[in-house]
């Protein structure tokens, strides 16, 4: 990985061993079922069951937690969506301390490379379809100095979008030395060169809200008057990061079982974590003021998680004034879709070890907790440990719900012979039958969210679809369990992830 930063060798040293922490922590945690009964014998193969069923317990009150969370999200978005948010922001207007919502400006940073036109163009007429004024809309597309064919994509939306916007700009990213290509030094060079642009055109930058937005992304029609309006109530305004509900609908109908799965799951997956504030950090696509990025110091350049990244800077920059808010409406994305059914699944894997690699914001972290005495000792803790433990657990729970009964069974041939070494299996069996009854109610919830599915389809596989996401412990396992402990495992040997495009089509 690509660093702008010079250390010392013992600095080295010492981010090395950040480094390594959380993998070798995975490890340890990860085949703790193993090396407990190993050590400790019959006792310790008694603690791991013990553990087991604890864990089972937990996961199915857990999953109710999940089910309310994602209750409520649905019905406030459903209600969010209903309503007129630019009606509303004529109706506020300006008073003293508060902006006229109308008065802000919406700028969508958009990043490509190599996206298909009608990507981007889908994209781009979400933008100008949504209700809000034109004149207050504008769209930049990042592209890199060398892409030609790129630029013709750029200056064909301009020539069919450039008259329904504000403004449109293309910024050609000339990749600069020192840099890790991605994403996040994309939005680097772009944030920096639309904050001279508008500068110079004479626009407040505190009224300027910048959407970093993913090139598949459409952003729904009241998402910019919704933003407007909540904004402009906000006491503290300057200091906040505004997170949609990312939906991966656009193509759900596309792709193969397993990424729909996926798909579905991380969709609601961020849906519960919109009920859970504490927890709630920049995902993909979300919204804060330019002055904001700039205050922050943009995006970095030496990362590939640059949502993750851009949340931590903002913390360590804002203390306990800054947050997080939810945008109670959908922004629809597209999932993994390559050039055959092989290729699709892997975009999706890589996109999943793309998003694991956050676990790199764990020693960037660590390096900082001391340094910020401003911030509450308890608010640092607390959110290192949300990100850490958030992470351990994407990797762990899984495994260990689903192997960890028979693992103290094969390893302690004496546990074996007990009572409970006898009924484990068939206990935890139970309890996880019992919680995997549950997704029936995520089904519906689904079933509401997506789009209908091709008219061509027999309705008996129209109906039959939805009951795909049983097969979650599995396709979970391999497309989101592998890919996590595959960008932890790295992350320990010092075996740094290079930022694929995940195609998308």
């Amino acid at each position: 990985m690509a660093t702008a930063v010079q250390r010392t060798p013992l600095q080295q040293g010492t981010w090395r061993l950040f480094e390594a922490t959380p993998g070798l922590i995975t490890w340890v945690v990860l085949l703790c079922p193993i090396w407990i009964p190993v050590l400790f014998g019959v006792e310790g193969a008694f603690v791991v069951a013990i553990g087991v069923l604890v864990f089972d317990v937990y996961w199915f009150c857990r999953s109710f937690l999940v089910i309310g969370g994602v209750l409520y999200t649905f019905r406030r978005m459903r209600r969010d969506m209903a309503v007129d948010w630019l009606a509303r922001c004529r109706e506020l207007g300006a008073a003293p301390g508060r902006p006229d919502p109308l008065a802000l400006y919406h700028l969508s940073i958009i990043p490509t490379y190599t996206e298909p036109y009608h990507v981007l163009e889908a994209t781009v007429q979400a933008i100008v379809d949504a209700n809000y004024p034109a004149e207050k809309k504008l769209v930049a597309i990042i592209t890199r100095e060398t892409d030609k064919p790129g630029w013709k994509n750029v200056a064909r939306l301009k020539a069919q979008f450039g008259n329904g916007l504000g403004g449109f700009y293309h910024i050609k990213d000339p990749l600069e030395a020192g840099i890790v290509i991605g994403k996040s030094a994309a939005m680097n060079f772009g944030g920096r060169w639309m904050v001279s642009e508008l500068r110079d055109a004479g626009l407040d930058l505190t009224k300027v809200l910048c959407t970093d937005l993913d090139s598949d992304y459409r952003v729904h029609p009241q998402y910019f008057a919704w933003i407007s309006y909540h904004h402009a109530l906000e006491p503290l305004r300057d200091y906040v990061i505004w997170q949609p509900v990312p939906l991966f609908h656009n193509n759900i109908w596309q792709v193969p079982t397993a990424v729909r799965v996926v798909s579905g799951s991380t969709s609601q997956w961020q849906m519960f974590l919109h009920t859970r504030r504490h927890r709630l950090v920049a995902f993909s696509s979300y919204t804060c003021t330019l002055q904001f990025v700039h205050d922050v110091g943009y995006w970095d350049k030496d990362v590939i998680p640059e949502d993750s990244r851009f949340y931590w800077k903002a913390f360590f920059t804002f203390g306990q004034n800054f947050s997080v808010k939810s945008v109670w409406l959908p922004i629809y994305g597209d999932s993994p879709k390559a050039r055959d059914y092989a290729s699709t699944h892997a975009n999706q894997y890589n996109q999943i070890k793309r998003w694991a690699w956050g676990i790199t914001d764990v020693p960037y972290v660590l390096a900082r907790l001391h340094k910020h005495p401003e911030i509450p000792l308890r608010l640092r803790i607390v959110r290192f440990l949300n990100l850490f433990l958030n992470h351990l657990s994407w990797i762990f729970l899984p495994l260990f719900l689903l192997f960890g009964a028979s693992i103290p069974i094969w390893v302690s041939t004496d546990f074996s012979t007990t009572d409970l070494g006898n009924n484990l299996w068939w206990y935890s069996s139970l309890i996880l039958t019992a919680t995997t009854s549950t997704v029936i109610i995520l089904i519906w919830v689904e079933y509401k969210l997506l789009p209908p599915p091709p008219a061509q389809w027999h309705p008996l596989w129209r109906f039959l679809v939805f009951l795909q996401y049983f097969s979650y412990p599995v396709v979970g396992l391999v497309l989101s369990v592998l890919p996590a402990l595959e960008a932890h495992t790295r992350l320990l040997l010092g075996k740094y992830l290079e930022y694929r495009v995940t195609e998308k089509g």
